[in-house]
């Protein structure tokens, strides 16, 4: 795999993609514990760092039948930010050096972390007060549209708003579930094709509002650095900047504020091609990237470092055979074999 945008000897620089509620599923990318030592060592250290919830957080992800629903906000947030930090993290142990990290709703923390704005067990303890907070929050969901947010504008009605942007023509609405269930309706009818988000949240929906006041006194509490590499948001579409990681109410925000993933992913591309590696379970954020005219002409490319599905545990082994090799045949040194002993969590640059 060469992409036409890759000079001569000039692999085109990563970019790696965090994804967020609704990638989550049993037991994802669990295949590659106790066999990847990158991977198995950042999840421990989330474990360890969640402190009396490591173990019931452990027991649920590894578990085929969960004793917590996976949807639910106390297990798909903790677990998609530690395992989209541990899948970085892995990246970075197999040789690859991004130039850029792009994480969609909690994967935005999980980039953020490996960037080293945060340390590992601050945003852990972090993560673990939102999904407090937001499990008391009224319940709701999100509605997947095959329509622009122009078309979807006139159902926002009864606290359904837009909660992410992921494409031009895939809008994400957020609310309770009674108004929700009727605006999908009325979309439905309307010719619209929809689909329920899992989650069992209204994430990125004023209703999360109420539940969220408080937490930004818990960020200005920890320490917060300048990334070691861009940190594309998927809340102002644009780098972070000192003022974005100095603010603790951005981040307090972000469960409330909508994802404009789509325009974030423009802007990167915008600044030159990029390898997107899909850092994340079910390679959502890698259909919506593959939809980019950079992509689609070619000259950008997208990498998924796990399978499409749930499948058995060798499954995610060889998914991420099949990625390193395509990293390689893309010209970007892997280290091959088991992988060394786990790269130091700020290595980013």
């Amino acid at each position: 795999m060469t992409p036409a945008g890759a000079g001569a000897g000039q692999p085109l620089p990563v970019a790696l993609l965090l994804p967020g509620q609704g990638a989550q599923h049993v037991r994802m990318a669990a295949g590659l514990y106790g066999h990847e030592p990158a991977f198995s060592a950042a999840m421990d250290e989330f474990f360890d760092a969640a402190g009396a919830e490591g173990d019931a957080l452990r027991r649920d992800w590894l578990a085929e039948r969960p004793r917590t629903d996976m949807d639910h906000v106390t297990r798909s947030q903790p677990l998609l930010f530690a395992v989209g930090h541990a899948l970085g993290r892995t990246a970075l142990d197999r040789g690859l050096r991004p130039t850029a990290l792009l994480g969609h709703s909690i994967g935005e923390m999980a980039a953020a972390t490996l960037a080293g704005v945060f340390r590992l067990p601050d945003a852990t303890g972090l993560v673990l007060d939102r999904v407090r907070r937001l499990a008391g929050a009224p319940p709701g969901g999100m509605l997947a549209v095959a329509a622009s947010t122009a078309e979807v504008a006139p159902y926002l009605r009864g606290q359904v708003v837009v909660g992410a942007v992921n494409t031009p023509r895939q809008t994400v609405l957020a609310g309770p579930d009674e108004p929700l269930e009727a605006a999908g309706r009325a979309l439905r009818e309307a010719g619209f094709v929809c689909r329920r988000v899992p989650s069992l949240s209204p994430f990125h929906s004023p209703v999360l509002e109420p539940a969220c006041r408080g937490a930004a006194e818990r960020f200005a509490a920890v320490e917060r650095h300048l990334p070691s590499v861009p940190v594309h948001s998927a809340y102002t579409a644009a780098p972070l900047t000192r003022s974005d990681i100095d603010d603790p109410g951005f981040w307090a925000g972000q469960p409330v504020a909508p994802v404009l993933f789509w325009p974030a992913l423009e802007a990167l591309l915008a600044g030159g091609d990029h390898l997107l590696v899909d850092v994340g379970p079910g390679q959502g954020l890698s259909a919506v990237a593959r939809r980019h005219p950079a992509v689609r002409r070619g000259t950008s490319a997208v990498v998924s470092l796990l399978p499409p599905r749930p499948g058995a545990p060798e499954a995610d082994r060889a998914g991420l055979d099949a990625a390193l090799r395509r990293l390689e045949a893309a010209g970007h040194p892997v280290v091959r074999g088991p992988g060394r002993t786990g790269a130091p969590e700020h290595s980013v640059a």
